[in-house]
C-alpha cells in the first residue's frame, strides 16, 4: 500500500486571511465549512489542497518547503505584479530573459513561494516546441463531449463523415482510441514489439474492431460517458508514466506523450466525422492543434489555420496550393530534441 499527499498544511497567524490571499493566488475556492476567525481554513485547489492552521508562533526562518506557481495565462511577470498587487512581497529577483529562473515572493504572513515561466511562455522565449500533456488530452475530451451532447437524438446511426461506422460506433472506436493508448502506458515493462493483448473484435461485419463497446441500453449518455471514462485513464497514464518510458504503436515506438498526441488527434479529428454526422459544428483550439502537428506531424505545413492543416494532414480536407492527402501516418517516434519542460527554484 502507497500514500498520497492529502493536504499541504501551512501554519500561519489567521488562517482564513492567508487563505484567502492564496485563493485569489490559485483561482480556487475556499471550503464552504471556513468562516473568518475559524482556527483552520481550506483552499481546494486542484492536486493537493492547501490547509491553513492558525499557530501562536510567529514565522521565524526561511521555508524548508515553498510552493512553486506557474501562471497558466498570463506570462510570469504579470503574473508576479498581480500577486504583488494582491499583497505579496518581492524577496529575490532570479529571472532570466530567456524565461529561465524565477521570482521569489513572500505571502502576507511572510511564507516565500517561487513563480515561473509558464511552459507556454518559455517555448516562446526559447523556439522550442511546447510539449503534449495531460492536461490537453483532458481538455480534447472534455470538448468533444461538451459537443457531442448538443448531438439530435435521432442521428446517432447515421454515417459520420465519410467514414463507414455511424456516429455511434465512431465514438465506440475513439473510446477504444483512448483505452488502447491507456493500455500501452500500464505494464511495469511496455511491449516493445507488439499491443497488449486485449482481444479486439467487430459487432458487426464492417464494424471497428474494438475492446471497449458502450452498453446500448444506456443511450447516447451512455455513450459519452464511455469517451469520457477512457479519456480521463489516458490522462492519467500520460500524467505518472516517467518521460523516459517507451511503448509500442505501429507508427513508432513512442513515449507518452507521443500516446496523448495520438490520442488528442483521434478524438479531433473523429469529432470532426461525428460533427458533420450529427449535423454539429467543431471548430477546435488553435492552439491544442499546433501542439500535436508539432508532436506527430513536424513536417506540417505552417499556415496560419492550424486545424484546417490538422484536417489535411489527416486526409480529411483540400489545404490552398496543396495536394490533397490520401495515405497518412503520424510520427510517433519521439522527437530528435526534447520539448521543455519545467525546472524548479
Amino acid at each position: 500500500m502507497t500514500s498520497h499527499v492529502h493536504h499541504i498544511t501551512v501554519d500561519c497567524g489567521d488562517a482564513y486571511q492567508l487563505a484567502t490571499f492564496w485563493a485569489e493566488v490559485l483561482g480556487a475556492s475556499l471550503s464552504d465549512d471556513d468562516s473568518p476567525g475559524d482556527p483552520e481554513a481550506l483552499v481546494e485547489a486542484p492536486g493537493a489542497a492547501l490547509l491553513f492552521i492558525s499557530v501562536p508562533e510567529p514565522k521565524s526562518t526561511k521555508n524548508r518547503i515553498h510552493l512553486d506557481i506557474q501562471p497558466q495565462d498570463r506570462t510570469r511577470d504579470e503574473e508576479v505584479e498581480r500577486l504583488l498587487a494582491l499583497g505579496a512581497t518581492l524577496v529575490g529577483d532570479h529571472r532570466r530573459p530567456n524565461g529561465r529562473g524565477w521570482a521569489t515572493l513572500a505571502d502576507p504572513e511572510g511564507n516565500e513561494f517561487c513563480v515561473e515561466c509558464s511552459a507556454r511562455e518559455r517555448a516562446t522565449l526559447t523556439g522550442t516546441r511546447l510539449p503534449v500533456t495531460a492536461d490537453d488530452v483532458t481538455s480534447a475530451v472534455r470538448l468533444a463531449v461538451a459537443a457531442l451532447k448538443e448531438a439530435p437524438a435521432d442521428r446517432w446511426h447515421t454515417p459520420a463523415g465519410t467514414l463507414t461506422w455511424d456516429c455511434w460506433e465512431t465514438v465506440e472506436h475513439l473510446s477504444d482510441d483512448l483505452f488502447a493508448y491507456a493500455a500501452q502506458l500500464g505494464p511495469q515493462s511496455p511491449p516493445l514489439d507488439s499491443d497488449v493483448p486485449f482481444h479486439w473484435a467487430p459487432r458487426r461485419e464492417g464494424g471497428p474492431f474494438n475492446a471497449i463497446f458502450a452498453d446500448p441500453a444506456a443511450g447516447a449518455a451512455g455513450l459519452l460517458r464511455t469517451l469520457e471514462a477512457s479519456g480521463a485513464l489516458l490522462a492519467a497514464m500520460v500524467r505518472t508514466t516517467s518521460p523516459d518510458i517507451r511503448s509500442y504503436h505501429s507508427y513508432g515506438i513512442s513515449d507518452a506523450e507521443g500516446f496523448a498526441a495520438m490520442g488528442i488527434v483521434e478524438t479531433l479529428v473523429h469529432t470532426h466525422d461525428l460533427a458533420e454526422g450529427l449535423g454539429l459544428g467543431w471548430t477546435p483550439s488553435a492552439e491544442l492543434c499546433d501542439r500535436v502537428l508539432a508532436r506527430l506531424f513536424p513536417d506540417a505545413p505552417d499556415d496560419e489555420d492550424r486545424w484546417a492543416v490538422l484536417l489535411w494532414s489527416t486526409g480529411r480536407a483540400e489545404l490552398p496550393g496543396r495536394a490533397r492527402v490520401t495515405s497518412w501516418k503520424w510520427h510517433g517516434a519521439p522527437l530528435d530534441g526534447a520539448a521543455p519542460s519545467p525546472s524548479g527554484s
